[in-house]
């Protein structure tokens, strides 16, 4: 199975190494020297990493089909995914992958049913699960603790402590203001 893993950047120097928009929880194993990375091309094509490292808290990766910054310009853009077994997990168990989550069945604290998850969103900041609530409409809910306590790949349940707002905007708690007395009188 091929999973997206990052997103390649613009060239860094004369000798071929790119940035790395890293999409994964992994990026020293799946970066690692030898790594073959498949493109996702209308006509996909195989990167082999040469070498990588971290310089400024930002991976550079340099891939032995572009010697130079010139042909490691022409991969800008390109989406990197990774071979990864069905059953493979990631080593932290704190961790999931995408495809573990999408199509797990969602309840609140309480035991009631709220969805299903349907994507995983990735952000700078976190990482949000969207959830297509019974009513059809989709919402997203930060996969933080706090909101996601509990994750069970066993029974195939993702458990949200729902909060005002989080699985049903409409019903968001909405506080009136009202003019300071005396005010303007």
């Amino acid at each position: 199975m091929l999973v997206i893993v990052g997103r390649i950047g613009r060239a860094h120097g004369i000798k071929g190494e790119v940035g790395l928009d890293v999409r994964t929880d992994e990026p020293d194993r799946r970066f690692a020297d030898g790594a073959k990375l498949v493109t996702t091309e209308k006509t996909p094509r195989t990167l082999t990493v040469d070498a990588s490292r971290w310089h400024s808290g930002r991976l550079l990766v340099k891939f032995a089909e572009a010697p130079d910054r010139t042909a490691a310009e022409l991969l800008r853009n390109l989406e990197l995914q990774a071979e990864i077994d069905e059953d493979e997990r990631p080593e932290d168990p704190e961790e999931y992958y995408d495809r573990e989550l999408i199509g797990l069945k969602v309840r609140t604290t309480e035991g009631v049913e709220a969805g299903e998850v349907i994507d995983v969103v990735h952000l700078p900041s976190q990482d949000l699960l969207e959830i297509r609530r019974p009513a059809g409409n989709a919402v997203l809910v930060p996969l933080v603790e706090e909101l996601v306590p509990e994750i069970d790949l066993a029974t195939q349940y993702v458990v949200v402590a729902d909060r005002p707002g989080l699985l049903d905007p409409e019903g968001a708690e909405v506080v009136a203001t009202e003019p300071a007395q005396g005010a303007g009188d």
